[in-house]
């Protein structure tokens, strides 16, 4: 839902970079079948991210071919149509206007087309649990892009989704890329190997200028429509920048920690740049701490204002050494040992690109590919440390799970309400700790 141009995820084909994650990965599908074996994909989403995520996807198999797409704006569909027919290389694009749908629905009519095998879903993240929970219903394979819910009840709705994907024997990849990055897959690695000790302290840094452009009210626009258009800035849509970019620093740590989840945290937040009408509710600041049942830290920094320090990744703290993964693709390794070598390393692959071809191949060969499960997890981790900064309170990892705070809805009608309007001066109420319990 936004600037379709393909940027986020690059083209590799004949460059050094995919003989590199040749190597590692596997490569997508290159099926030698005949036209009848071809995978038929859908996109709901026909923004930037969806644009470039499709393009990955055509990418990682040879018969894969773009079907249906779905969105809520005529246009993006157009935008996304021509920008995919015009990087896409081959005949993959295979459109008719009875296959293109526009509106709230676009996901259940897609859901329910018998020769769509796979759904990409690329809307704003309040929608994902109820779109992953359709896709899977019409018996659809998804890629679905992080996070993969804003709120306990979405966490809940698509762990269920992902047992169901399961038990049809349905493969589901989800956005979070740096799974498949060779280099976080070398530094992990490394680190599960010991090489710098138990890790006591892990450091989580998103410190950024703002992001995402805003589109203004026009005339005989509703209130539902005004804030899905600018959906970045409502938490009930993207769950606030820490659960929607920030989770990928938290799918990390999990990483790290071989999949333990914390225990509890604290921490806060507010907006200091973030104000007036067009920035909706969302913080432009938190820090977040969490603690896991060993003992061992996480500690956050998440900050989204212009002209600051900015610095993007993990910084990993051992009994032994140190390590560190950027968000400028590098990795560092030192342990304090000088006789134990060390590691500095830069990105060898296309992780955007990698996350298609191992679904791909997934679907092409049938073997299990679900990444559900783990997406919601991560999710939760990023949701919980957003829900203790809005309250001020400590939470715990049960609290989160269980939680009944239901932020999100899946909307029918732009006439729907909306979970907050503004005042008469165009302001939107803020989470003030304290108050919301």
């Amino acid at each position: 839902m936004s600037d379709p141009t393909i940027k986020r995820r690059k083209f590799i084909h004949g460059t050094a970079v995919t003989a590199a994650a040749a190597a590692t990965f596997p490569d997508g599908v290159h099926s030698q079948e005949s036209d009848s074996d071809k995978i038929r994909i859908a996109l709901i989403g026909c923004g930037g991210r969806g644009t470039g995520a499709t393009a990955q996807a055509l990418e990682a198999d040879d018969r894969a071919e773009l079907w249906a797409m779905g969105d809520i704006d005529a246009k993006a569909i157009a935008r996304s149509r021509e920008t995919l027919e015009k990087n896409v290389k081959g005949d993959k694009v295979n459109l008719a206007p009875e296959r293109e749908f526009v509106g709230l629905d676009a996901i259940e009519k897609i859901a329910a087309i018998p020769e769509i095998d796979v759904v990409i879903l690329t809307t704003p993240p309040g929608f994902r649990p109820f779109h992953f929970e359709a896709a899977v219903r019409g018996g659809k394979h998804v890629f679905m892009e992080k996070p993969v819910a804003v709120d306990a009840p979405g966490v809940r709705r698509v762990l269920e989704s992902a047992a169901e994907a399961k038990a049809k024997n349905l493969k589901v990849g989800v956005g979070l890329n740096r799974r498949h990055s060779p280099l976080h897959k070398k530094v992990i690695g490394q680190l599960h190997d010991g090489v710098i000790g138990e890790l006591p302290w892990i450091q989580i840094f998103n410190c950024r200028s703002d992001v995402n452009k805003r589109n203004p009210r026009e005339p005989g626009m509703t209130e539902l429509e005004f804030q899905v258009k600018n959906w970045y800035y409502f938490t009930w849509l993207s769950g606030d920048f820490p659960v929607e970019q920030s989770v990928h620093e938290y799918d990390v740590v999990r990483w790290i920690k071989q999949e333990a989840n914390p225990v509890k945290c604290q921490g806060q937040g507010g907006r200091l740049v973030r104000t007036g009408p067009m920035n909706g509710q969302i913080y432009d600041h938190f820090s977040i701490d969490y603690e896991f049942a060993d003992g061992s830290r996480v500690t956050t920094q998440h900050r989204h204002i212009p002209k600051c320090w900015n610095w993007f990744g993990e910084k990993i703290f051992g009994t032994k050494g140190t390590a560190e993964l950027s968000f400028k693709r590098n990795g560092l390794i030192s342990p304090s040992d000088p006789n134990v070598k060390g590691l500095r390393e830069t990105e060898s692959g296309n992780s955007y690109q990698l996350e298609h071809d191992a679904l791909f191949h997934a679907i092409r060969n049938d073997e299990p590919f679900n990444e559900a499960e783990r997406g919601a997890l991560s999710s939760l981790f990023a949701i919980m440390g957003r829900m203790a900064a809005y309250t001020g309170k400590e939470v715990t990892w049960e609290e989160a799970m269980n939680s009944e705070e239901t932020l999100a809805f899946n909307p029918k009608s732009w006439d729907e309400k909306t979970p907050l309007y503004p005042n008469e001066a165009g302001l939107y109420p803020i989470p003030k700790p304290g108050t919301n319990i």
